[in-house]
């Protein structure tokens, strides 16, 4: 206690590093607690310890065999110096100095072969490791996605799991090696001289206590580096995705700002935890030093005294020097060691999260498509119900307009649909089968959705389309690009369906990404279409035409449409009012027209008191 206690105002005072707010966890720290909570949270390691288990066990087998002959040359040393040196057989230093170089040869080897496993298997874990994180957030839910910051998930898939391959890689290659050289010179220096050895037996302790508080004040620091990186990453990913804007507003001087903050924030983070490893590397080599003119100075006394020969010094030295490099690159791997358990923390919050929407055991395959919410309610973690007693059916056929003003929980609603969200109470009906018994991938597979922000990939534009159906004809490509009004400027560009789409279309206008998100949904053909607010950058003209073509769509499926505009919605099959997340009216247009209040102001502030854009639209 009192050595931590000392290190604690060495630290604080003279390499200038706050250290009060972890300074307390070390003095207190439940070692059984710490390891059992480590234990559950590291778990989803134990399908890669099974998977190269044989590969690492195999790469200890070459490591050990280098180390046994890194060992045995300082007693080889010991022997030319002492007998064929002090005796003048110049046979014996050449042939002893042959075996030197065949030991060396086969270390070498192994080391070559160690070398090749390790690199081959840390690839391999950081590639699969990568792959799982990847898919498991792929295959989380929308309410455990919205805890995550984007940027914070994308330095999980890179930065984190490069230093966790890092350290997989270093273990294989150093850690385990420099166990076996620090106990085997200790070992093979107690055989060379009982009394000497003394001096590595009270090295060690010290160097070992460096090391473990090393470890436990680095901790905290590098798991704030990885969260300062987190920042970074984000600023950046803003303005790239708003980088149009910026120029726009003529905000690049903000942005830079912004960007300095965060970058000087972990600049100065990475400092504190550059200066922990200042103090404690340089504190591991002179005790080891230190170690080595006791050594010399002990040995050198004993040679003197008769009671020692050179040889036996040299080697005494050599043994010393090999458990200062094991040491040091113990302390190296521990380093590492702090820095992959930050990562590998952060990895495993997103391995361990456990999903709302829990996987349906024995499916149920629903016989038709109707919707029907039965007292449904919902809410976002830890916010006010953005849905109260919601009652709704929607048959096969049917075109469903929902109108309402903005935040009134119309995306809120068809986000419940294909199951991106569950329901808080109450009950979601498709096909008269709960949606929770429904598997998630076949219930979607039915269903298209063409959101308020249209998203385009990378690629061409048919690529894009077939998006909807991978396996659609070119025939089916076509006839969905005309439905949603597309096909026509798609056949005026030089390559027609085959141009290329710039980083999320940026080469096309606003309304013609949204016919082509809508192509992409028609072409799957599903059983239910759910077009929120879609049409938003398309003119009136080019919209009629567009429900003129859905209305031949929804003979044969359910049509649900969002919008804030009368028009999109007026020849609908029923319009549902929203407001605050309540349903307050539901009818064709001339019924709410008449008795829906909220419904009559919207008409009205759009089309005036004698409405002739809405019978222009109709």
């Amino acid at each position: 206690m009192y050595t931590i206690q000392w290190i604690y105002c060495y630290v604080k005072f003279f390499a200038n590093i706050d250290i009060d707010y972890f300074y307390e966890p070390v003095l207190n720290w439940k070692s059984g607690d710490s390891i059992e909570r480590m234990r559950t949270q590291m778990r989803f390691l134990r399908k890669y310890i099974k998977r190269y288990m044989w590969l690492f066990l195999t790469c200890v087998f070459f490591l050990s065999a280098e180390a046994f002959c890194d060992l045995l040359q300082p007693t080889i040393m010991e022997k030319i110096v002492d007998v064929g040196i002090f005796t003048k057989d110049i046979n014996m230093v050449l042939r002893l100095g042959e075996q030197m170089l065949l030991i060396t040869a086969f270390g070498a080897c192994a080391a070559v072969a160690r070398n090749f496993i390790s690199s081959n298997v840390s690839q391999k874990f950081g590639t699969s490791l990568r792959s799982d994180l990847y898919k498991k957030i792929m295959g989380l839910s929308f309410d455990k996605i919205d805890e995550y910051d984007p940027a914070s998930l994308i330095t999980r898939l890179t930065n984190d799991v490069t230093q966790v391959q890092t350290f997989v890689n270093g273990m294989m290659r150093v850690f385990v090696k420099a166990p076996l050289m620090c106990i085997g010179s200790i070992v093979m220096a107690a055989f060379l001289n009982i009394k000497m050895s003394i001096v590595l037996l009270c090295i060690v302790p010290v160097i070992l206590l460096l090391i473990v508080i090393n470890t436990r004040l680095g901790f905290p620091v590098f798991l704030r580096v990885q969260t300062a990186i987190d920042k970074v990453n984000g600023v950046m990913r803003e303005y790239l995705s708003g980088v149009r804007v910026v120029k726009a507003f003529n905000r690049a001087e903000f942005e830079e700002a912004r960007f300095s903050g965060v970058n000087d924030e972990l600049t100065s983070v990475q400092t504190r935890s550059m200066r922990i490893m200042a103090i404690f590397s340089p504190g591991i080599s002179i005790t080891v030093n230190l170690g080595v003119v006791v050594v010399l100075w002990f040995g050198g006394s004993l040679v003197n005294s008769g009671f020692a020969q050179v040889g036996m010094v040299v080697a005494f030295v050599n043994y010393l020097a090999q458990l200062l490099m094991s040491l040091m690159m113990i302390s190296m791997v521990f380093t590492n060691f702090v820095r992959s358990k930050a990562a590998l923390q952060r990895i495993s919050e997103i391995m361990n999260v456990q999903n709302s929407n829990v996987p349906v055991k024995n499916p149920l395959i629903p016989s038709g498509y109707d919707i029907q919410f039965e007292n449904a309610s919902f809410s976002y973690s830890g916010a006010e119900p953005a849905l109260f007693n919601i009652n709704l059916s929607c048959m096969e056929g049917e075109t469903v307009g929902i109108i309402g003003t903005t935040g009134s929980g119309k995306t809120t609603l068809i986000n419940l649909i294909p199951r991106l969200y569950d329901l808080t109470s109450g009950k979601l009906l498709i096909g008269n089968i709960d949606i929770r018994k429904i598997d998630d991938r076949k219930l979607r597979d039915n269903i298209s959705v063409v959101s308020q922000q249209t998203v385009l990939f990378s690629g061409t534009i048919v690529e894009n389309i077939l998006w909807g159906k991978k396996d659609a004809t070119q025939e089916e490509v076509r006839t969905a690009a005309e439905a949603a009004q597309a096909d026509d400027f798609i056949r005026e560009f030089p390559q027609g369906y085959n141009t290329v789409l710039g980083q999320g279309g940026v080469n096309l206008s606003g309304g013609q990404k949204q016919r082509i998100a809508i192509a992409r949904a028609l072409v799957r053909n599903p059983g239910i279409l759910i077009l929120d607010d879609c049409t938003s950058a398309v003119d009136v003209i080019t919209e009629a035409r567009i429900q003129k073509n859905l209305r031949l769509y929804s003979r044969k499926l359910i049509c649900i449409i969002i919008s804030q505009r009368i028009s999109s919605v007026i020849s609908a099959d029923k319009i549902v009012v929203m407001d605050n997340g309540v349903i307050i009216g539901t009818g064709t247009h001339d019924v709410l027209l008449e008795n829906c209040p909220i419904y009559r102001d919207i008409y009205l502030s759009q089309y005036g008191e004698d409405g002739r854009g809405a019978r222009a639209a109709d």
